[in-house]
């Protein structure tokens, strides 16, 4: 059974619950904390996570080379900002993350925790960055917050520097 949002879209069950998971609902803060001029104010929580689906569809119709927009660009920083924010929030350690990249959109991210690197990603076909479905969203985005607090519990010296 499908429910309808406040901007009278449609979604899945399974988005409905990716909407209101934890490492979601840091990504809207920090996506709302940018809005300085209050322009995003009315948008659903769907409507500002839009950006951040590319079904397939989508995904065909972006080109195989390409460099990254600044959207896309705010989109990468955004989604791993959400990772540090949620890493901080459950350990109390602050995390910050940081990009490199070229400008064919290549390049590396990494996310600390005290003097503890927690995420060391390495980023390719940037401008096509994105998840099929809120759900997959939520589902990724908690799997790599998992990922950095198992390795501040197996090395909680280094994280606590």
């Amino acid at each position: 059974m499908n429910a309808l949002i406040a901007d009278g879209e449609v979604l899945s069950p399974e988005d409905q619950a990716g909407l209101k998971d934890p490492f979601v609902q840091s990504l809207v803060s920090l996506i709302r904390a940018q809005d300085r001029y209050g322009m995003w104010e009315k948008r659903s929580d769907a409507r500002l996570l839009d950006p951040f689906v590319i079904d397939k569809e989508k995904r065909r119709q972006i080109p195989i080379i390409g460099d990254p927009s600044p959207e896309v660009l705010a989109r990468v920083g955004w989604f791993y900002g959400a990772v540090a924010l949620r890493v901080e929030n459950q350990t109390g350690i602050m995390a910050s993350p940081i990009m490199e990249l070229s400008s064919e959109g290549f390049g590396r991210m990494v996310v600390t925790a005290g003097r503890l690197v927690v995420v060391n990603r390495h980023l390719r076909d940037l401008h096509r960055f994105g998840f099929p479905t809120l759900a997959k969203l939520a589902e990724d985005g908690g799997r790599v917050v998992g990922d950095a607090l198992m390795w501040i519990a197996k090395f909680p010296d280094v994280a606590n520097a």
